[in-house]
């Protein structure tokens, strides 16, 4: 029963994810909405892609803070496909720092991983209905590098 209504909350788009994210180059703009479908990629079956054929997915960001050759965002996302955030940064020329599979495998500041966390979640119990709220902090290598960028140290 628990499962079916969680299934139900993510289904219904009542589940809300908020990521934070370090991502290559200067974002434009201080907040935007990304509207790209994702599927299959047809030249990589391991990796995803902007597809006309694929299903629709949504990426909201905005920016926390401007670095020299980087972004800081918050990432928010209003559908669940696979890899949605990295697809879409990486498809808008910003991919997420670390990304071996969709930022052509540069890792500069030698992460294992990708700088993208999942910062909360919030949604309603599946048996007691009380809205839940769970956050993580940043694991010390995204806050690492964090304090590199801030201090100005080039890679």
């Amino acid at each position: 029963m628990a499962h079916i209504n969680m299934s139900n909350q993510i289904q219904n788009r009542k589940v809300k994810k908020i990521y934070l994210a370090l991502v290559r180059g200067n974002v434009s703009d201080e907040e935007a909405v990304i509207d790209m479908p994702i599927g299959r990629s047809t030249k990589d079956r391991k990796k995803m892609a902007v597809t006309a054929k694929g299903k629709n997915a949504i990426t909201h960001f905005k920016v926390l803070q401007r670095f020299n050759g980087y972004t800081f965002l918050e990432v928010r996302i209003e559908t669940g496909r696979t890899h949605q955030i990295r697809v879409h940064m990486a498809q808008i020329g910003h991919p997420v720092v670390g990304d071996g599979v969709y930022s052509n495998g540069k890792n500069e500041f030698g992460v294992e991983g990708q700088m993208l966390h999942a910062k909360s979640l919030d949604f309603k119990h599946p048996i007691t209905n009380e809205q839940m709220h769970l956050e993580a902090p940043l694991p010390k290598y995204f806050e690492e590098v964090l304090e590199y960028l801030r201090k100005g140290i080039q890679v």
